[in-house]
């Protein structure tokens, strides 16, 4: 029952820790929590936005990079799959960092983070610098890649139940769009034959102002604890994993060709770093813009039934793909390429959504009803979302390593679209077995007579 009475007293501003918050009164929202809350969500996007940018920088510095660098294309490929694997490593610290720091102390600190890699990669990006320095400079920049975990973290504690979704898919596609943002800036200094050193220079000084910003105007929750036993359970139940096997083909895919878009155009097909710029942006741009669709369509006609089309559209998708590349058609390959993304942002959506709906069904099939079964559903659901958000970022690792692989034994990344291909039918299978074929069978094994409601994941 949601509460509609007095409104707690106003928040402490007293050294930007809030010492009572309850976004479920309804009077409380209105009067004092919603204005806070919104305040936080727009300097956590921010925040966030530019965190994504320096996590992918990379997949745009490497085009600067040309011959008188001394990388091969497989170096390339390594030095971005080890930037996409510390971005997914530090997800889980930065999951739980938001209650030991308090959310507006870490959002400082994650965002002061981001001048270390982008001041070093500042100063040695020139000829002559070791392929072993631009690696450690790189590992680096993955500290950009745990503020999306942080981030919806706070961010998920501002707003009642009511409130989340709108709210977290608005901050988790204000951050990918980070993605698209820094290559159209590359596009725009490659094209007024700019270098590297130009791009970084336009970031460090917004790093300062977002770190500045969010010291000014966000704030810190007392009620925000670590609960460590919800971790260690989302960590033992099969649905947690079941469900980052699933993302890896999502999100994965989405960071994963963002990182290799551009390398796999000068690469395979001979494009120039301009030339690539002024397409390697639209796949992640549309793929950001779309998630929130993928999490309505989940609301409309259940999370497992749109994560199951979805990887048809997907595999289908890469089937052209491997055709193009075999035929060495561009322009067949490129447009190929952008619907994929805007594919992997639908299941982004759609994947997510199904994480609360699933643990609230094993909630209401254990007995649990009201706000009991709404808090079992909470509870597991936000400690998995942070282990599924990290494993699901490791997919770009393989992706990268993958490429890596294809173009060293075939010169091409056939080899890899074969092997993403094979993994989209294996999250297909998975879909359908764990999420929707099961609760077939059950429904049609329940009688009339039996009262217990039977558990379901095809809504989810």
């Amino acid at each position: 029952m949601t509460a509609t009475g007095t409104a707690p007293a106003p928040p402490s501003r007293g050294g930007r820790w809030i010492r009572q918050w309850d976004p479920e009164n309804e009077t409380f929202w209105k009067e004092t929590g919603e204005k806070v809350a919104r305040r936080n969500l727009l300097f956590s996007v921010l925040s966030e936005h530019i965190g994504f940018s320096v996590w992918t920088m990379w997949s745009v510095l490497v085009l600067f990079m040309g011959p008188e660098y001394g990388l091969t294309p497989a170096d390339k490929f390594m030095l971005t799959s080890m930037v996409t694997l510390v971005g997914a490593v530090v997800r889980v610290p930065y999951t739980f960092a938001v209650a030991i720091f308090g959310g507006r102390n870490w959002t400082i600190i994650s965002a002061s983070l981001l001048l270390v890699p982008s001041v070093a990669a500042f100063l040695v990006m020139e000829p002559g610098t070791s392929f072993s320095t631009f690696l450690l400079v790189g590992l680096l920049a993955g500290v950009g890649g745990g503020n999306f975990a942080s981030s919806m973290t706070n961010i998920n504690a501002f707003f009642p139940l009511k409130k989340k979704g709108w709210a977290l898919g608005l901050n988790a596609g204000g951050g990918n769009i980070g993605v698209p943002v820094i290559q159209l800036a590359a596009l725009a200094i490659i094209g007024a034959s700019g270098g590297p050193r130009v791009l970084l220079g336009i970031y460090i000084p917004l790093i300062v102002v977002a770190a500045v910003l969010a010291a000014l105007f966000m704030d810190n929750l007392e009620n925000v604890k670590n609960d460590t036993g919800a971790a260690k359970d989302a960590a033992r139940d099969g649905h947690t994993w079941i469900m980052a096997v699933l993302y890896i083909g999502t999100f994965g895919s989405f960071i994963g060709y963002s990182f290799a878009f551009g390398q796999v155009l000068t690469n395979q097909f001979g494009r120039t770093p301009l030339q690539a710029a002024y397409v390697t942006f639209i796949g992640p741009l549309l793929g950001s813009l779309i998630r929130p669709l993928g999490g309505w369509l989940a609301d409309r006609w259940g999370g497992a039934r749109i994560t199951l089309y979805n990887y048809v559209g997907m595999g289908a998708a890469t089937a052209v793909l491997i055709a193009a590349s075999m035929q060495k058609s561009l322009v067949l390959f490129t447009v190929a390429f952008v619907v994929l993304f805007v594919l992997t942002g639908l299941g982004n959506g759609s994947t997510f959504k199904m994480i609360p709906g699933i643990f609230q069904a094993k909630a209401q099939a254990q007995g649990l009803t009201g706000e009991a079964a709404a808090a079992y559903g909470r509870r597991l659901s936000g400690a998995s979302m942070g282990l599924i958000g990290a494993v699901g970022a490791l997919g770009g690792v393989g992706i990268n390593l993958a490429f890596r692989q294809s173009f060293l034994s075939y010169g091409s990344g056939t080899g890899a679209f074969v092997a993403f291909l094979a993994y989209y039918a294996v999250c297909f299978a998975v879909t359908w077995a764990v999420y929707l074929r099961r609760s077939a069978a059950r429904s049609q094994a329940t009688t009339a007579a039996e009262a217990k409601p039977q558990l379901s994941y095809a809504e989810v």
